[in-house]
Formats: structure tokens, sequence, C-alpha cells
């Protein structure tokens, strides 16, 4: 690859820092020995499944994601469901059922991958600005859709998807590494609460949370267990807004995560920092700022609707926060997010 993309990188960024051609960010952190050290963290071989179900929600959360339709493959005009190979040979017992299914790939438990939020960013300093992604990445050429928005609608040509940044990039890094848990329904409960960065300190304080370089943060905020209660029960009470995040807005807390060293946050909401009603952000500017930072400027992937609280509650009940985090994404080369199946070892 190696053409020059960027002559004037965003401020606060780290473009260019892994190199010119880098596509995993702050993942480069979780080396051989930080998984080493997250390895010691499983002591009593437990393992906690932290995806909900992929039909899960059964609330329509956001408009252009659909839930999951399941269907069964065909061998000719027979549906491959019970289908019995004696239909083939009269002397064959076996029975086969293949199935099939249609995604939107950030439906339920999910990662975002470093393309899924750019930014309209002047990265040449030549006084345009395009449609830009992490290192300076860019639509059009690198991230390929349909239209050329910035230009009438312009139809650009195929294929379409992310010939960089896509999701396949981080499940070549397997993404294994220390996670830690950040209980913050444990202080504030299931309330529309925006967590900044000095009551993030007094809840490291008080739970005793310490963070290092290639740490997987994993915010638990309850809303999980919403969600399933929802799931399991329909007509059960449920508000979509009813619970905490991150202060995106907080720019202490926002400087907080570029020096910690996280390679990745996580949460059980719908995504990781509350969504901008809960605060006006006035002027020019992002409207997602803790996912502009993560995603655009530092390339910290995002993982969200997590299943976190029977973790989290194993772990407080022990008076510990860190375990062993898997949660490769789907290797699918092109697309910008995945459902995932996590997995937490303690």
């Amino acid at each position: 690859m190696s053409e020059k993309r960027w002559s004037v990188r965003p401020e606060g960024s780290n473009w260019g820092e892994f190199g010119a051609d880098d596509q995993l960010g702050r993942l480069n952190l979780i080396t051989p020995e930080r998984r080493r050290q997250a390895a010691l963290e499983v002591r009593e071989g437990i393992a906690f499944c932290l995806s909900l179900p992929l039909d899960c929600p059964n609330v329509q959360l956001n408009p252009r994601r659909l839930p999951p339709i399941l269907a069964y493959s065909m061998r000719g005009e027979d549906p491959a469901m019970n289908y019995p190979f004696q239909k083939l040979a009269p002397d064959q017992t076996d029975v086969v059922c293949d199935d099939r299914a249609t995604l939107s790939l950030q439906f339920s438990t999910q990662w975002d991958s470093l393309c899924h939020i750019g930014e309209l960013y002047d990265a040449q300093g030549d006084g345009v600005e395009e449609a830009t992604y992490y290192n300076g990445f860019c639509a059009h050429v690198h991230v390929r859709g349909p239209f050329d928005y910035l230009k009438d609608r312009a139809p650009m040509q195929g294929p379409f998807g992310a010939n960089a940044l896509g999701i396949e990039r981080i499940a070549e890094t397997a993404l294994q590494a220390r996670g830690v848990m950040i209980d913050l329904h444990a202080h504030v409960g299931l309330e529309k609460i925006a967590v900044g960065y000095d009551q993030l300190m007094r809840i490291f304080e008080a739970d005793q949370v310490e963070v290092e370089p290639g740490d997987v943060l994993c915010f638990r905020t309850g809303f999980d267990r919403a969600l399933l209660a929802r799931y399991h029960d329909p007509s059960a009470p449920f508000d979509q807004h009813r619970c905490s995040g991150l202060d995106g807005t907080d720019l202490r807390l926002l400087r907080w995560i570029d020096d910690c060293g996280a390679s990745a946050l996580v949460s059980d909401n719908e995504a990781v920092e509350l969504l901008p009603d809960h605060a006006a952000i006035h002027g020019r500017g992002t409207r997602i700022p803790l996912h502009n930072l993560c995603l655009f400027k530092l390339g910290v992937p995002l993982g969200e609707m997590f299943l976190l609280s029977d973790l989290a509650d194993w772990l407080r009940a022990r008076g510990r926060s860190r375990f062993l985090f898997t949660a490769p994404p789907l290797r699918l080369p092109g697309a910008v997010g995945s459902p995932v199946t996590g997995v937490g070892t303690v």
C-alpha cells in the first residue's frame, strides 16, 4: 500500500505511530507478553459467554439494523432440513440439515471496525475535506460505497466494501487479551447517567481497578439484562435510554482513554458512550465524540451490547476485576462490523 494518504494528522490522533499502513491501531499493544499476562488471570477454569442471542434484542433499537432471518438451504427443489439421503440412494441412512441466515452485522453483540466511523477531514492540508478514516484511509479508494455523497451522489463503481480497515483485520489478530471489568451498574444502577472522568476514577478507587496498556476495558451498565428480560418476555417494561454510559463530552475522560493505552472498549449498552440526547453539543463537529476519538483518531475498536453482567457479578463477589477476554469477530473480508461470540475465562 504505502501511498502517502495524509500530510496533516488530526490533533490528538496516533496516525502513523504503528506504521504508515497500519490497520490495527491500538490492537498492536496486545503483544505476546500481554497475552501471557492475560492467561494468568485464568485460575478457576470457568468460562462465561459474553454474547447475547443473535436475535436479541427483540425491540428495534436502530431502524437500519434488523434481526437475522434464518432459513433452510436447498438441495435442488428440496429443503435441506431433515433431508433423507435415501432420496438419493435407497440404502443410505443418513439425514442432513443445512441452513442459512441473512444478517445485519451490527444488530446484536458486535464489534465496530475502524472504518465504522470516519470524519470529513482535510488530510492533505489543501483545504479540501474528504470522508476519511483511521490512519488516513479514505472513501472511494479504501472504503467503497455506491455514491460519492459530497459530489451530488455521483455513482461509484463496485465492488463495494472495506478494502482497508475491514473487520477481518481484527479477526486476524484473534483478539485475545486481558479484560478489565468496570462495573458502572454497581455504582449508578440502571439509570441514564453519563459517567465522566471524575466519577470513573472514584469507581476505580472503590473497586481497586487497574488498567494497563493493551487491556480491553469492559463497561457493565446492566443494559444487557434489560435486553434479555424483554427478549424472554415481550411484555416486560423496557426503556431504551435508561442505562449509563461514558460521557463523550468530557474532555478529561477522552484524554484518559488516550493516555491509558486500552486496546479496545466494550460495553453492554448500545454505544459505549451515551448517545447525544444527553447533552447539547454546539457548533460544527462530531456528535459522537467517543466514537470519533476511538475509531477515527486512535484506532481503538468498540464492542457493543456484550453480555457482561453474569461475569461482572462473579468477579465482584470475589473482589476481582481482571479476566481472559477472547472475542474475535467474523473473518468476513470487506465488512464494517461483525457479530461476535465472546468468552470471558476466569
